[in-house]
């Protein structure tokens, strides 16, 4: 058997032997290690003689898939955090340090949902060569079963369906897609979205993401954040929200790539 198989077998019965068909419709953790396999491999970084892959993997669970896990947490982390160094072996991958795998609790995400973001995290002290490592995380990437499960299966690993949802930000016939976990809307040059507005502060409202949560906060601008006429100091962006920042009147979408 190969390692990796060992790794996945170890994983199934991780899961299997602590809850055996209860959680049926629930993440499973090898639903995980085979995404996190994707996202490395969707996100390596080719220099001259060497391709480099994130070393960082942050996975957002909702609430109910991650208390499933709460026992054998550290145990988990550890058994998904070998599988990505061995698969990095196999395809000669070079990491910037051990794999890691944190989790976090997403409550807008509904059980069976997951997504993944990753990031290179640069060593204290890099090789020439080596690339920089990111300052923020990629785009989470989100993970949706392609159909409920039966009754009547078993609890087995299924392949799920991949979507890449992209942040994006209309005014004034201008869309302007969001590449960054923060984002900072004003009037100056030097922020991140200039408002050509004359009631927008320079540094007008700051979007965050949090997880797979957009959210719009206000940097004590003098005209503020207002929706629907009432204003707001932080405001939790859904598909299909407006929000006015001076006299602008902005649109929050999100989309799938």
């Amino acid at each position: 058997m190969s390692v990796l198989r060992n790794i996945e077998s170890k994983l199934e019965s991780l899961f299997e032997g602590v809850f055996g068909r209860a959680f049926r419709t629930n993440v499973q953790p090898v639903e995980l290690a085979r995404k996190l396999i994707k996202e490395m491999d969707d996100h390596r970084n080719v220099s001259v003689s060497r391709v480099y892959v994130p070393n960082e993997y942050t996975i957002y669970l909702a609430a109910g898939d991650r208390a499933q896990f709460e026992s054998y947490e550290e145990q988990l982390k550890g058994e998904l955090a070998d599988y990505l160094a061995e698969h990095a072996r196999r395809e000669s991958y070079v990491l910037l340090s051990p794999p890691r795998v944190q989790f976090e609790t997403d409550e807008d995400l509904d059980v069976g949902v997951f997504g993944i973001a990753t990031r290179m995290v640069q060593s204290a002290k890099a090789a020439a060569g080596e690339p920089q490592g990111d300052a923020e995380p990629n785009a989470t990437m989100v993970y949706k079963p392609t159909a409920a499960p039966q009754a009547t299966e078993a609890a087995s690993p299924v392949d799920l369906g991949i979507e890449r949802e992209v942040a994006v930000l209309t005014w004034n016939g201008e869309r302007h897609e969001i590449s960054k976990r923060r984002v900072v809307l004003g009037r100056s040059k030097d922020a991140d979205l200039q408002v050509v507005d004359p009631n927008v502060s320079r540094r007008h409202a700051e979007l965050r993401q949090e997880g797979a949560t957009y959210w719009l906060i206000d940097l004590d601008s003098t005209n503020g954040v207002e929706v629907r006429g009432k204003r707001v100091k932080r405001l939790k962006l859904e598909d299909g929200t407006r929000f006015t920042v001076g006299s602008t009147e902005i649109a929050f979408s999100r989309e799938l790539q």
